[in-house]
């Protein structure tokens, strides 16, 4: 195993960061598998750091090695957008479908750059090891990037390549800085609540309070141009070694976000700007009320006329992100579950048609290929079914999911599986398998797991049971949650739906993660069911 240390580093961010992008766009147009292929899923709040969160730093590359070692080819993660206590601390509930995390932002790196020096970043408080606590993560993290920027601006560190950043993403990035910097000179209220010339985006009162805010938002737009800096070197690094990294887009954006702002001719809103309908599913095995998601819903006519020219932009960034990625809530896609606002449930909600057919159409002749991974999970139509076929976009099969009453029938089950399709054990929403077993499945599902097997396996080695059961699955990619890797229960879950507090906050332990025996067998699993 190989630990980056400095040396290994700096040459690589300086050189690969615009390069990155370059050559993340070709990865991204690869196919979604050339061959049978494994991976795990971890994000990257979850590793190890001594500040609190996972980050960008050594950490990360670590964890690229223990992958190369264990025969896996994929690292997939939850979305790196920007995440707020205030929302959950959720990925999937961001201020910007286009920005970055900037807690990610490691200050190890920022060390070795000569943007902090090691008296700034100490003293280091104390953390807890095993959870994020996301408010004390910040109250540190701003400190050291007010030195960051201050060192920045006096040092003129690499401002020509901040500069290039902000010319290549100035259809997004000074939007996204002034949104911050607005949110925050506003006391919190949303974009609506700001004063009428602001919050219709009058050009002479955008420009004036720009300029008063100035440096505010470029201390906002440098710390966007470190987060991507750090990303592309990692993902450059990823694919160095034959990992390719699998993103995941939100469908639905957050009412109080600056895509809303700018561009609210797209969503169902009123004349006051306030959302019309709001986004959510129907009833189903996760809540018997069904999740009120509250985002607002687009107006795919609007979009059309446009040549979806919102989308494009956001599938080619993500593109240029990840070389794979994962459409959350895809059947949104296709038909959406539609809730007039003000509702409290998601009960009284109807289906609504979008326009997949010339929506899809279009992303096809607008990139030579399209390497994404539908979830589909849930309440799923046949004509949703159709759009998969017709445009070939795999889907996803849940283990956790296989045991129900319509066994021995259901897709879920290995035999029922698809070559074009990505397997999992289970997912960021569900429980772990230990966690299911012990405390989810009812006696029936354990007795069909069990008879499935073929013999009486122990709590202790269930999990590699379904490990196993994916990896010789037919289809083409394998992905495992590194929770059920590990044979942890339901404290290592990620995430609870249809709950607002103490998600996204689990992370892995140093020495769990570098325990050699999981790399092992995993290896040997990924070789004997031709993954490797």
């Amino acid at each position: 195993m190989i630990w980056i240390d400095g040396s290994d580093m700096s040459h690589k961010y300086h050189e690969l960061m615009f390069n990155g992008m370059t050559a993340a766009t070709r990865y991204g147009k690869s196919h979604l598998a050339n061959k049978r292929a494994s991976g795990i899923l971890l994000h990257i709040t979850c590793l190890p750091s001594p500040y609190g969160v996972g980050d960008l730093g050594p950490w990360a590359y670590r964890f690229v090695e223990l992958l190369r070692t264990a025969k896996q080819s994929v690292w997939q993660i939850l979305p790196i957008n920007p995440i707020t206590p205030d929302r959950g601390n959720s990925p999937y509930n961001s201020l910007s479908a286009f920005a970055g995390n900037i807690w990610l932002i490691s200050p190890d790196i920022m060390v070795e750059e000569g943007l902090l020096t090691k008296e700034d970043i100490e003293p280091i408080p104390k953390f807890t090891v095993n959870r994020v606590d996301y408010p004390k993560v910040i109250t540190y993290k701003r400190k050291l990037f007010d030195e960051a920027y201050e060192r920045f601006k006096k040092l003129h560190l690499y401002r020509s390549e901040y500069e290039a950043f902000c010319e290549q993403n100035v259809w997004w990035v000074e939007d996204y800085a002034t949104f911050v910097v607005l949110k925050e000179y506003f006391t919190g209220k949303s974009w609506n609540e700001w004063p009428c010339e602001i919050r219709d985006r009058e050009p002479t009162a955008l420009q004036r309070v720009r300029q008063r805010l100035r440096d505010r938002v470029e201390r906002e737009k440098f710390l966007q141009f470190l987060f991507f800096r750090q990303w592309f070197a990692l993902k450059s690094y990823c694919n160095e070694n034959g990992i390719r990294i699998f993103g995941d887009i939100p469908i639905y954006v957050s009412y109080d976000s600056v895509d809303v702002w700018t561009t609210p001719e797209i969503f169902k809103l009123g004349n006051d700007k306030r959302p019309l309908y709001v986004a959510g599913v129907p009833p189903d095995y996760f809540s018997p009320t069904g999740q009120l998601w509250g985002n607002p819903v687009y107006r795919w006519d609007v979009l059309k006329q446009t040549g979806y020219e919102w989308w494009i932009r956001r599938v080619e960034h993500n593109l240029r992100l990840f070389d794979m990625v994962r459409i959350d809530h895809f059947r949104g896609l296709v038909g959406y579950w539609e809730v007039p606002a003000g509702e409290k449930t998601a009960v009284r909600g109807c289906w609504v048609k979008a326009g997949a057919d010339d929506f899809f159409a279009t992303l096809m002749e607008r990139f030579d290929s399209l390497p994404i991974v539908a979830e589909d999970l849930g309440v799923i139509t046949e004509d949703v079914r159709e759009i998969m076929e017709r445009f070939e976009i795999p889907g996803m099969r849940v283990l956790l999911f296989a045991f129900g009453d319509d066994f021995p029938h259901g897709l879920y089950l290995p035999h029922n599986h698809i070559r074009r399709c990505v397997v999992y054990t289970g997912t960021h929403d569900t429980n772990t398998i230990r966690g299911w077993f012990e405390h989810e499945a009812t006696p029936e599902a354990k007795e069909r797991l069990l008879r499935y097997i073929g013999r009486r396996g122990s709590v202790d080695e269930i999990h590699w049971e379904l490990i196993r059961l994916a990896m010789l699955s037919v289809a083409e990619l394998v992905i495992i949650p590194l929770q059920d890797v590990l044979g942890l229960s339901k404290e290592a879950r990620m995430n609870r739906p249809a709950t607002a507090k103490g998600n996204w906050e689990w992370r892995v332990l140093d020495d769990q993660l570098t325990a050699t025996g999981w790399v092992e067998k995993l290896s040997e699993f990924t070789e004997t069911y031709d993954r490797a």
